[in-house]
């Protein structure tokens, strides 16, 4: 299931790349590119690392998802406080690569 996901994951992501280049100007594509940028990487970690690590993928995808979805909202238009969220998914992300890390040590 997180396997499909982190798919979905980084389809979404190319195509928000690939909308921030084309289809956006100024400060919404710079929040694009970025969103895609963390989400792909994320979405190929999690691919890699699921199958062995299932918690530790499930954190960084899940704040891979937090932390590209409050950029792409505000590129949208949404508030900008929503940028306020954003470190949220950022640390989310960290927590998973450092525990995934903690995780390959013990082993």
């Amino acid at each position: 299931m997180i396997e499909a996901l982190a798919a979905f994951s980084a389809a979404l992501a190319i195509a928000a790349g690939a909308f921030g280049a084309h289809g956006a100007e100024g400060q919404a594509a710079e929040w694009l590119k970025t969103g895609a940028a963390y989400q792909l990487v994320q979405a190929v970690a999690v691919l890699l690392v699921a199958r062995t690590h299932g918690t530790q993928a499930a954190l960084m995808l899940a704040g891979a998802t937090i932390f590209a979805a409050t950029l792409y909202l505000m590129a949208m238009g949404a508030p900008r406080w929503f940028g306020a969220i954003t470190p949220i998914g950022g640390g989310a992300m960290i927590i998973g690569w450092v525990w995934l890390g903690v995780a390959l040590l013990r082993r």
